[in-house]
């Protein structure tokens, strides 16, 4: 029905027969060919309909499981890891770790995979693998336990004074590292493997880390801590002799670690409010590299060697001696260690604005030789100690990895 009011055109359709006047009035005047080159000219000046591209979906990738070393020590780190300490319950022997291990290997293999674990309660869970890896460690009280001979740095770290562990991130005797790019699927692993070792061991302390997202930066970019600098630019490179040689030895070990090798876990205070007070040439200072590139103070690019001997127009060294890299370095080459480490950012307590901090991840295959002198150093003369505090500490030998028809921790047990 109308109500007396006279429809009105719509906008669009009024647009429309405009165009297909102007279109007409062209076509009269320069013919039916001028027309068809005139309508082809509107089109292609047209702005096209925007193509939308294809997501990029990594969350299918996995690493593998089986192999001479175990993975997550060489593999390129992920966007995020937790890291959970067990302790041995009462009564668990060596036949008891064997049975713990080969579950723990079956549906590790699996979950890395994209499968399901065995008795895993939410499959559909499991199958955004997200490039996750599992790599267990064992502390000295397990070696003990399997009447093993334990390598002899497989102890707690010495004593050192800027060390404030608290018991709570300290120790244990069975190390899970679950890594992946999904922190989803690491709550997955993570809930399936300690529902297969709830009868053999209970959870001493977990820490979930983070990195970057994935694919938020160019494969290979140095990750940096939350002060900012970038960490970890002198590690070894994976696949090299020289990497072999720090990482999985040849060293004084045991024949049952052969292809394995050393983990240390640091959990490190960051007290980035106080941080916030120092202005950027005094962190520059502190660290001896460059904020916004990380290179060295006497350098230009975060790969370049550092010349501790260059001095100012003052005559003091360009690198302070007391900076982080200076103290770090050693003229011994075999001083060095494998990072992979993750930042935490808990919530803050009082007034802080932040509860953040580091889990210094180092491999290395003779703990004593390789990350005691560096620590040493660091504790003797480090700059960066007034804003840094140890607050957890862990060792565990990463035994090798292990076929399709074996287990995890095979050559011990």
């Amino acid at each position: 029905m109308s109500d007396g009011r006279q429809e009105q055109p719509d906008p669009a359709r009024r647009r429309l027969s405009r165009r297909h006047l102007l279109l007409g009035g062209a076509a009269a005047g320069i013919g039916a060919a001028g027309a068809v080159a005139l309508d082809l000219a509107v089109k292609a000046g047209a702005a096209a309909p925007a193509r939308t591209a294809e997501p990029m979906v990594s969350g299918s990738d996995t690493v593998p499981f089986f192999g001479a070393h175990q993975a997550g020590v060489d593999t390129a780190p992920q966007a995020h890891a937790s890291f959970v300490a067990l302790v041995l319950r009462d009564g668990v022997d060596r036949a008891g770790l064997r049975r713990m291990m080969r579950i723990l290997t079956d549906d590790a293999a699996r979950l890395t995979q994209g499968d399901a674990a065995l008795a895993d309660s939410e499959p559909e869970l499991a199958v955004v693998p997200a490039r996750l890896t599992v790599t267990f460690g064992f502390g000295a009280a397990l070696v003990a336990r399997a009447a093993g001979t334990a390598p002899g740095w497989l102890k707690p770290l010495p004593a050192f004074t800027v060390d404030r562990l608290e018991p709570a991130w300290t120790g244990g005797d069975l190390l899970l590292q679950i890594a992946a790019d999904d922190p989803m699927t690491i709550a997955h692993a993570t809930r399936m493997l300690l529902k297969d070792v709830r009868s053999f061991a209970s959870v001493h302390w977990v820490q979930p880390g983070f990195r970057r997202s994935a694919g938020s930066e160019k494969p290979g970019t140095t990750m940096r801590n939350l002060f900012g600098q970038v960490d970890g630019t002198a590690n070894p490179v994976v696949g090299t002799d020289d990497f072999s040689a720090l990482v999985w030895g040849p060293a004084d070990n045991p024949a049952w670690l052969t292809g394995g090798t050393g983990f240390v876990l640091r959990r490190i205070s960051m007290d980035l409010d106080k941080w916030d007070k120092l202005d950027r040439s005094g962190r520059e200072s502190a660290v001896g590299r460059t904020l916004a590139t990380g290179a060295p103070l006497t350098g230009t690019r975060e790969k370049d060697v550092p010349d501790f001997a260059a001095t100012t127009a003052l005559g003091f060294p360009v690198i302070p001696e007391y900076s982080h890299l200076r103290r770090a370095r050693s003229e011994d080459r075999s001083q060095r260690i494998h990072r992979r480490g993750y930042n935490y950012d808990d919530t803050p307590t009082g007034t802080a604005v932040s509860n953040s901090g580091l889990l210094f991840v180092s491999f290395q295959a003779d703990v004593d030789a390789q990350f005691v002198p560096i620590q040493q150093r660091l504790d003797t003369l480090d700059l960066l100690n007034q804003w840094i505090t140890p607050i957890g500490s862990a060792v565990f030998a990463i035994p090798p990895g292990c076929a399709a028809d074996g287990f995890i921790g095979d050559t011990l047990l």
